[in-house]
């Protein structure tokens, strides 16, 4: 096992609203390689987690260290410089552009390696690489997954943040979102995944932790959180049916 995690956060405490904090002292790691799962209920502050991460959500007290080093109130570009991508859930491709634009997008600190990445991003997304030419906004809600996933990939990421990637999708889109999301892994990338499917999310998860009210209530791996009687009683129950 790797000595020090590639992300963790130490007891962190986050909010939007001044004196309103959605994370209460949230503790979390992972390490190289791995694919993390972080379930819970709605409001739990799963998606708020990531965009602590990512610097969109103002950290009060605690940590978050990419590779040992603090990271913590850095802007989104100086975390993208680090190696860290983010996949919001809303508003994830630029619906003027076409997914060839989409992609230099994501390549606007480093274009030159446009060619190498564009073989990478289509050797897992083969379908995007036949419609470079068309139109985001033209796309349907998987298609354009792919394409927000694809543009976080340009970069090369050490760490790859998903919020929500089956949110909104047909059964079998979110299916081939999860395919998806293992492959990259696969790839090298580490990956944390904030799921609502929480079954399908604890399937694919090395480890995974549920988050409740801003804490991390349970962790495990995903196979000892999908046969938890706990996780099931309170969360399997309500998520992902």
């Amino acid at each position: 096992m790797a000595s020090t995690p590639v992300i963790e956060t130490k007891d962190l405490v986050a909010g939007y609203l001044p004196g309103v904090n959605i994370l209460n002292g949230a503790n979390f790691f992972a390490n190289q390689g791995e694919l993390v799962g972080i379930i819970g209920p709605n409001g739990a502050g799963k998606s708020t987690l990531l965009k602590a991460i990512f610097g969109l959500v103002k950290v009060r007290e605690g940590n978050i260290l990419l590779n040992g080093e603090s990271i913590s109130n850095l802007k989104a570009n100086q975390l993208v410089a680090r190696g860290i991508g983010f996949v919001p859930q809303n508003n994830n491709v630029f619906p003027s552009l076409t997914i060839e634009e989409n992609l230099q997008m994501g390549l606007f600190q480093n274009p030159k390696t446009y060619p190498e990445r564009l073989e990478f991003v289509t050797s897992i997304f083969a379908e995007l690489g036949k419609r470079l030419k068309q139109r985001a906004g033209s796309l349907s809600g998987g298609e354009r997954q792919m394409v927000a996933m694809s543009r976080a990939l340009m970069m090369d990421p050490k760490v790859l943040l998903l919020d929500e990637p089956s949110a909104g999708l047909s059964p079998v889109r979110q299916d081939e979102a999860f395919i998806r999301v293992s492959e990259i892994n696969k790839s090298g990338v580490t990956t944390i995944m904030v799921e609502q499917n929480a079954r399908r999310c604890l399937q694919i998860s090395d480890r995974a932790y549920v988050l409740d009210q801003g804490k991390d209530a349970v962790v495990g791996t995903g196979r000892e959180l999908l046969n938890d009687p706990k996780v099931i009683g309170l969360y399997l129950g309500t998520l992902g049916e």
